[in-house]
């Protein structure tokens, strides 16, 4: 956990001292007074609903040694930091995130012998992390990304929450729009790094897929390379981007690509299938290792190109693969990201309610479909978010999918977006009779729950603004 003195804050951010002793240290840092550690740090935001400037004094009640403001200072803050023997500093700007990047470069690289792994991508980059995480955690001692802490804010507090003890960092990297990769990525400084494929997700803010792949991509500039190992970025080779990123941005940059999943590629699988739970067996060759073979817990063939990023970077950090392959092949699945779940009495449910894009429900339907079944196979979708003008054609790409797979069931839920699923759906010839709309999720919930059976397999899928958690939850009375 991140620990220096006031004066070492105040020289890596620009940041002036308002009120306090300069001299005291603090360690960990929060932006939610609920999680204050003791002793730590409190960067105050002015946020879509509210002002955290305005909990500062709540912050030092909470036992925080120094409060960062991004507004100027009230007397209720001057007074409790003056109370608690706290200190109170004004940020360089009102930009919050620029202060916690700023904080984040100076962390880092106050602790040069970490190996920084940075994974990026539209579909698959927190499976692929966690991958990493089990996979490199065999054999080294790893601090990764927890839960959805990847962005602007997530991405430092991930680096305040690494300690000096740690050995490798895997830090997942999302991005909404150009440039953040960029920003994040320059704190965190990775060593090596994986774009697991170029989608669809936040094309109605980047335009197209030549502008998520460029945005992708500059995850590339920040690579460097230490503690013996060349800066390296891995790529699925499969991917039609995976020729544009390698020679626009890694060429220039010096940058050693490895490609895994192609034929000719050093990391690759000869063998998969799936068994009755949609679980792939594999047999995965590596260049100059003995064969893995193993089934992974994740169901769907969509989790192999996962697993060969994961491997591709053990292989690069020069791992043992074995204990790697086998500590992935252990891990549990995160929590409504194809978790399967079954309660007494209730349908079996594969839940994916945590995101969507196009390609990841295009997957998530394939599971439904691999999985053995002695009731109804039933695909809840919802809408898809952050896809811009793209988004009535994507969500009809969906519905026809989702038809052609034939599932016994087909419910669709939400507004516009998912009238247009259902349209393409018709359009593909699905039978009305198996097709349901709802507008909401309680809507849903109240119609479906009681008609669903203990043999049927529920597939419930959509992006997490559309809160299909909650129907999940229903069919399983959690």
């Amino acid at each position: 956990m991140i620990r220096m003195t006031i004066q070492e804050m105040l020289q890596a951010t620009g940041a002036q001292l308002l009120l306090g002793d300069p001299t005291q240290e603090f360690e960990g840092v929060a932006i939610d007074t609920r999680v204050m550690p003791m002793g730590g740090l409190f960067v105050a935001f002015v946020g879509e609903r509210t002002d955290a400037n305005k909990f500062a004094a709540q912050a030092f009640e909470a036992g925080a040694r120094v409060v960062v403001l991004t507004a100027d200072a009230d007397e209720d803050a001057r007074v409790a930091a003056q109370k608690t023997g706290g200190a109170l500093v004004r940020a360089k700007s009102d930009d919050g995130e620029a202060f916690m990047l700023a904080l984040a470069t100076a962390w880092r690289s106050a602790n040069p012998q970490w190996v920084v792994v940075g994974v990026t991508g539209s579909v698959g980059k927190t499976t692929t992390k966690e991958m990493l995480a089990a996979g490199i955690g065999a054999t080294r001692r790893v601090h990764a990304t927890v839960g959805n802490f990847n962005n602007l804010l997530g991405v430092p507090l991930t680096l305040f929450a690494a300690s000096a003890e740690d050995e490798v960092l895997v830090v997942e990297m999302g991005m909404n729009n150009a440039g953040e990769i960029a920003r994040i990525a320059s704190a965190a400084r990775p060593d090596v790094a994986v774009i697991t494929n170029v989608g669809t997700s936040h094309v109605g803010n980047l335009g197209s897929r030549d502008g998520i792949a460029r945005a992708k991509a500059e995850v590339v500039g920040a690579l460097r390379g230490a503690c013996g190992i060349d800066p390296t970025l891995v790529l699925t080779d499969g991917d039609d981007y995976a020729d544009f990123i390698e020679q626009q941005y890694c060429v220039p940059a010096n940058v050693r690509t490895l490609r895994v999943g192609g034929r000719d590629s050093k990391v690759k699988t000869t063998e998969i299938s799936l068994d009755e739970n949609g679980l792939p067996r594999v047999v995965v060759s590596v260049e100059g290792h003995d064969d893995l073979r193993g089934t992974l817990p994740l169901p769907g063939r969509a989790m192999v190109s996962d697993l060969l990023s994961a491997l591709g970077v053990v292989y690069v950090l020069g791992l043992p693969l074995g204990p790697s392959f086998d500590a992935i092949c252990a891990m549990r699945p995160t929590r409504m990201r194809l978790e399967v779940r079954q309660h007494a009495g209730s349908a079996r449910v594969i839940d994916d309610s945590y995101n969507a894009s196009p390609s990841s429900m295009a997957a998530a339907l394939d599971v439904l479909c691999s999985m053995k079944c002695a009731g109804r196979r039933i695909a809840v979708l919802g809408e898809m978010g952050e896809l811009g003008d793209e988004s009535t054609r994507l969500h009809e790409l969906v519905g026809a999918y989702a038809a052609a797979k034939n599932v016994d069931l087909l419910v669709l839920i939400g507004s516009a977006d998912a009238t247009k699923m259902a349209e393409a759906a018709r359009t593909m010839g699905f039978s009305e009779d198996r097709l349901e709309t709802f507008s909401t999720v309680d809507e849903a919930a109240r119609v479906m729950v009681p008609i669903l059976s203990y043999d049927d397999l529920v597939l419930v899928k959509a992006s997490r603004a559309a809160g299909l958690d909650c129907f999940a939850k229903e069919v399983l009375g959690a």
